[in-house]
């Protein structure tokens, strides 16, 4: 199966490297309109078509990749889809939950096989955490906390310009939200609460923090920060019976629960304004420590999926329902941010 590139920057260079280790996948060539990405793409020994119609024009090429800019993915993704491709497009899909339902459409008219690059369904940290979601292993669960933190503001490009899609809801937003409801995938989404900054830009949020409360009770706090000089931890997940900690990309961290040993004997911590048995740690004796059940992934599961969609032998694991659900939570998080206040979610 060969896939044309539309845009070839950072992110389709990835998709390149990602793709040749597939087998039963290859680039059929790339366009691009930066002089400088097509000089690389020749240097990475790629076909270079000389304009988009060429590209869609090319009956050997069933799949094509739209990596351009946020504000593109709709339009060329539909006329890709009306030139008889399926199309993978990079995320966020689009920039509104109206203009994800007319590509959705088109794809019911085409019968062409639309999906989006939810690529961070496959991080390892959020399988760990999500495993030890699934087996139940500190409890009954009432708080999760899921944040990226960085100290280098937005990358210098597009990404801080509002027209094209910029800002951070968008950027990571969109993976952190899509891996909580992943998490929460048959419990309704109930109010939404949420706070932007503009701490480095002005013109787009440079980071936010939403407060999500389901219906199941669970509040989660999903947090993106690009000014912060101490990251707090990836993931901190609170049941009745334990904790887990994820601190970084690295899967550092560990599962503490209770050992069922009956704390009488509280040794109190002193403090300068007095003593504590509240916050007094518990003793090693009552508490149980274990490593993170640490789940490994293939990122090029994606693609392999995506093939196996079009030759119609699986359904595709990425759902235009479930990114049309991130969709429209990005844009209550604007708006609750907006009108400082907690909005109603999922009836």
């Amino acid at each position: 199966m060969k896939i044309g590139m539309i845009g070839f920057g950072g992110m389709a260079n990835w998709h390149r490297e990602t793709i040749a280790d597939i087998e039963g996948l290859e680039i059929a060539g790339i366009y691009d309109i930066k002089k400088e990405r097509v000089e690389f793409a020749r240097e990475c020994g790629l076909h270079v078509y000389n304009s988009l119609e060429e590209l869609l024009g090319d009956k050997e090429t069933e799949l094509v990749l739209v990596a351009t800019p946020n504000d593109l993915h709709k339009p060329l993704a539909i006329q890709a889809m009306r030139a008889g491709k399926h199309v993978v497009s990079e995320k966020p899909v689009t920039l509104s939950s109206q203009d994800l339902q007319e590509m959705m459409d088109v794809s019911a008219e085409t019968g062409m096989y639309l999906t989006v690059h939810q690529n961070r369904r496959w991080d390892e940290d959020f399988l760990t955490l999500k495993k030890i979601y699934d087996e139940n292993r500190l409890g009954e669960i009432y708080r999760i906390e899921s944040r990226v933190h960085g100290s280098r503001g937005i990358p210098g490009d597009w990404r801080q310009e509002k027209e094209h899609g910029g800002g951070m809801i968008l950027d990571w937003g969109v993976h952190l939200l899509d891996q909580i409801l992943m998490l929460m995938k048959d419990v309704k989404l109930k109010k939404v609460y949420a706070s932007v900054t503009n701490v480095t830009n002005q013109l787009v949020d440079d980071g936010f923090t939403a407060i999500l409360t389901f219906e199941n009770k669970v509040e989660v706090l999903v947090e993106v920060g690009t000014s912060n000089f101490i990251a707090l931890p990836r993931w901190y997940m609170l049941g009745q019976n334990g904790t887990a900690i994820i601190k970084d990309w690295d899967l550092s961290g560990e599962i503490i629960c209770a050992a069922g040993v009956n704390e009488e004997d509280v040794v109190p911590v002193r403090t300068a304004a007095g003593l504590t048995k509240t916050m007094a740690p518990r003793r090693e004796d009552t508490i149980h420590r274990t490593e993170l059940p640490v789940v490994k992934s293939d990122i090029r599961d994606f693609y392999r999926n995506v093939m196996a969609v079009i030759e119609k032998k699986e359904e595709s694991r990425i759902k235009l329902p479930e990114v049309m659900r991130v969709m429209k939570l990005m844009e209550a998080i604007f708006e609750a941010a907006r009108q400082n206040q907690v909005l109603d979610f999922e009836k």
